[in-house]
Parts: C-alpha cells; structure tokens; sequence
C-alpha cells in the first residue's frame, strides 16, 4: 500500500488537512524524552540550588504551557481543545539525566500526538536554559512519541 503525505496538495504544496467530515473520537498521545546532563548537574537541580530556581517544576509547566500552544509554533496544526495535558519531569540517576513523559487528552477530530512531542521538546529546552549556567554540555536527546490512542489509524504502542 502507498502511503501518501497527508499535508501535501498534488501539486506540492503544503496544506492543512481537511479534518471537517471526520468523527469526533477521544484522543490520548504519551511521548518521552531526555535531558543528559553531568551527575553534578543534576545534583544541583535535586537540590534545588540553581539560581533560576525550580528546574522541574519550571520545565513541567512550561510542558503543560507548550501543549495548549501548539497550533501557534507548528504551522499545519490544527488548534485543539485538550481535556487533559500530564507532564512529568523526574531526576534518573541512572541516566545521569531528567526524563521527560508527556500524556496529552482531547476529543476531536485529529490527534494530539503534535501536543505531547512539543510539550517534552519545551519542558527540556526549560531544563537546559534553567541549568545552562551549570553545564552547557547537557544534551536532549530521544524525544518520541511512544503512544496514540484513537482516530482513524487506530492505536499504536511504540516499544522503548
């Protein structure tokens, strides 16, 4: 079976796709993603000792900010209203990292997997520029959506 991009008119050209005539169904998109840093790095953010403050609290509402403003940074995304953004910014001591896990909840016609992958890359860009002064070397890295519920292409669960 060909697979056709869907925001791509046939002569080329980019597109919003036409959404209109597909059912309302409920939505969830869950996607993950790092922040590795140096043990002492993280050290600072457990204690909070960075001087912008919150680290983790900070990133995870800019996560939850980030999902409900989607449709304004990714240009043919459609705006949604979303029942339900969780973001979850935790310390991994065995990453020498934070890792990142947004799930994101809406009924409509299009899914939300564009809100989860944005909320995790602003949440890490909130560790990095909030531990910046500590280490410039952190690295993101491995954002991904790891699962969809609902629409038309049915439910996908991606292993880790």
């Amino acid at each position: 079976m060909k697979k056709e991009l869907s925001h791509i008119d046939e002569s080329g050209r980019a597109r919003m796709v036409d959404v209109g005539q597909k059912p309302v169904t409920e939505r969830m998109a869950v996607a993950r993603g790092e922040v590795h840093m140096q043990l002492e790095t993280l050290e600072l953010i457990q204690q909070g000792a960075l001087k912008k403050g919150d680290v983790l609290s900070v990133a995870q509402l800019a996560g939850v900010m980030a999902a409900k403003r989607t449709s304004e940074l990714i240009p043919l995304c459609h705006p949604l209203p979303l029942s339900q953004i969780l973001v979850d910014v935790e310390p991994n001591l065995n990453l020498s990292g934070v890792e990142i896990t947004a799930t994101v909840r809406a009924s409509g016609k299009t899914g939300v997997e564009m809100e989860a992958l944005t909320a995790v890359s602003v949440a890490a860009l909130t560790v990095y520029d909030m531990a910046k002064a500590a280490e410039k070397t952190m690295r993101i890295e491995n954002i991904r959506l790891v699962e969809k519920r609902g629409g038309q292409s049915g439910d996908v669960v991606i292993g880790e």
